[in-house]
């Protein structure tokens, strides 16, 4: 007998939801829900500078440690400089991803040829990759130009949405020069990975992770650090670590897997089960006023900026940007000091920053200067703020 035209319709839903459940094996169910996949950078991750002194280069001995030390996501250098790596290659990374892990590049720039660099950068996309981690460090300083060049180039060759981090100095207060603001700025990348080695600084691991949080959360990307597994840190410091972590609700990474001890491997596969004991997590903010100098106030006037008022992206808290905030407090209510502290801050990083264009023509600069200021707003800029020829006060990564 022809079925009815209710029963076909009653066979559809039946065979829909069958499908339902077959895709839900494989990762299915949390698509259709509309669910987000969870950040390749949000796992346990390890570092890789050479895959052939990592477990003599065995694809499958890597696999097995990774998976007995509850690693999840493997970072293989990828380029150095204009170059690309030949050990990063589609077939590597299509079968640690059939084993269940998800692979980063990281490239070592050194912004000589920010646009040929990168190039090198979206090799790791091409072949296959998760994601990508930029790791910039004393070679960018003060070079605002060029890691604006960079950024967006690489944005241009690997989408808006592919994910990008950065992995950099931890204490950013070190660093008055260096361009956070840009790495981490509007469609630059969307995590912060900066690299908190306690040992090499030579401080506690608690102090290094305190001073970490309180200097890079105003960057407002989520921030998934590296510890170290290198110099041989003991086991308890390893452990205490993880421990911090979980009160940031993050997975670390750590660097790296040739200088991990049999020890740092079992310190990493060991349970760990909660925080220390009484330990709050940092939520508050650095205070800056009149005086104040370095790319954290190229922040805070990017931010003004976004917020309808005009102000010089300078780096240097003078009386314009001391009345931009007072003018900016008196519009939220707030007491009115010219001081960015905790109240300020907290309104403050709810605004869209506006993008400084440091490596923009003459012509581009002068039409974008013409858009006025509030939320997505971009503006003109000369080849780097004031505060870009500050010095380091110290390069806590050399350990001096």
């Amino acid at each position: 007998m022809a079925p009815t035209r209710v029963t076909r319709i009653l066979r559809v839903a039946l065979l829909c939801l069958l499908l339902a459940g077959l895709l839900g094996t494989t990762g299915g169910t949390a698509a259709a829900a509309g669910q987000e996949t969870p950040s390749p950078f949000a796992r346990a991750g390890m570092w890789i500078w050479y895959i052939e002194s990592s477990q003599g280069g065995d694809l499958d001995r890597i696999i097995r440690r990774a998976r007995a030390s509850k690693i999840r996501t493997l970072y293989i250098k990828s380029a150095d400089g204009t170059g690309t790596w030949r050990q990063f290659t589609k077939s590597t990374v299509s079968r640690l991803q059939r084993a269940g892990l998800k692979v980063c590049g990281w490239h070592y720039v050194y912004g000589r040829s920010p646009v040929a660099e990168a190039k090198a950068s979206a090799f790791a996309k091409r072949q296959g990759a998760d994601c990508f981690v930029i790791d910039a460090e004393t070679e960018y300083e003060g070079n605002y130009a060029g890691a604006d060049r960079y950024i967006r180039r690489l944005r241009n060759l690997v989408g808006p949405k592919f994910p990008l981090g950065l992995s950099t100095f931890p204490y950013v207060h070190y660093h008055p020069a260096f361009p956070y603001s840009v790495f981490l700025g509007p469609g630059a990348a969307d995590t912060n990975l900066p690299q908190v080695y306690w040992k090499t600084i030579g401080t506690s691991v608690r102090s290094s992770v305190d001073i970490t949080w309180f200097h890079n959360r105003l960057y407002k990307r989520p921030i998934h650090p590296l510890g170290q597994t290198y110099l041989r840190p003991s086991r308890r410091d390893l452990l205490l670590f993880r421990k911090y972590m979980l009160a940031y609700d993050v997975a670390p990474s750590w660097w790296s897997w040739q200088e991990t001890t049999p020890l740092g491997w079992k310190a990493l596969a060991s349970s760990v089960a909660r925080p220390p004991a009484g330990y709050e997590a940092v939520t508050s903010h650095p205070t800056f006023r009149r005086g104040s100098r370095g790319d954290q106030v190229v922040w805070v006037q990017q931010h003004l900026n976004g917020a309808g008022i005009d102000t010089p992206v300078s780096g240097i808290f003078g009386k314009k940007t001391r009345r931009a905030v007072i003018e900016f407090q008196k519009s939220r209510g707030l007491k009115d000091d010219g001081v960015i502290g905790g109240s300020t801050w907290r309104q403050l990083l709810k605004v869209r920053p506006a993008k400084v264009l440091w490596a923009g023509t003459r012509s581009s600069r002068s039409v974008r200067a013409a858009t006025g200021r509030g939320p997505g707003t971009v503006l003109p800029g000369s080849p780097a703020p004031l505060s870009a020829g500050l010095a380091t006060v110290r390069n806590e990564l050399a350990g001096r």
